[in-house]
């Protein structure tokens, strides 16, 4: 199992960006330099969590989201009770997980499209600050082929 700190994610708005080229009818859809510098942020955290190469085959990733707790926090506590941090903003998970699925990719695992299992969660604000807590499980069902350099199974 790889477990991951990693920062906050970029909104999903704000990671693609797509533009339509002089002389083309047709937009292109790529990474904007924001979600660049994030994914590249993220290789890094995974190097140094000791991560040297993609898990190959099926994994099961769990997504904990920790938003920015505010500095009226104990106020908050006090007027709604458990409640408290309905109001605290927080990006989407459905836009989280695309995030940060895409980030993870050629990293912690070879490609999303071998996520068999996603679980995320909105977690309580708390005083380590906006961050993501990433635990991903190697699933023994399935490996990735092997491929050669003309894409044939080895």
């Amino acid at each position: 199992m790889i477990e991951l700190v990693l920062p906050y994610p970029i909104s999903a708005n704000r990671y693609w960006r797509s533009f339509v080229p002089r002389g083309h009818q047709r937009a292109i859809v790529t990474l904007s330099d924001e979600a660049k510098a994030y994914k590249q942020d993220v290789g890094w955290k995974i190097r140094q969590a000791g991560v040297r190469q993609p898990i190959a085959g099926r994994v099961a990733v769990a997504i904990d989201l920790y938003p920015q707790r505010p500095q009226d926090w104990e106020r908050r506590q006090r007027k709604l009770g458990d409640a408290w941090d309905d109001g605290v903003m927080c990006i989407d998970l459905d836009n989280a997980n695309k995030v940060l699925l895409d980030s993870l990719k050629g990293f912690a695992f070879d490609d999303d499209k071998w996520v068999r299992e996603l679980r995320s969660r909105r977690m309580e604000p708390d005083a380590q600050g906006a961050r993501v807590v990433i635990r991903i499980t190697p699933l023994a069902s399935a490996t990735a082929p092997q491929l050669d350099l003309l894409g044939e199974t080895v």
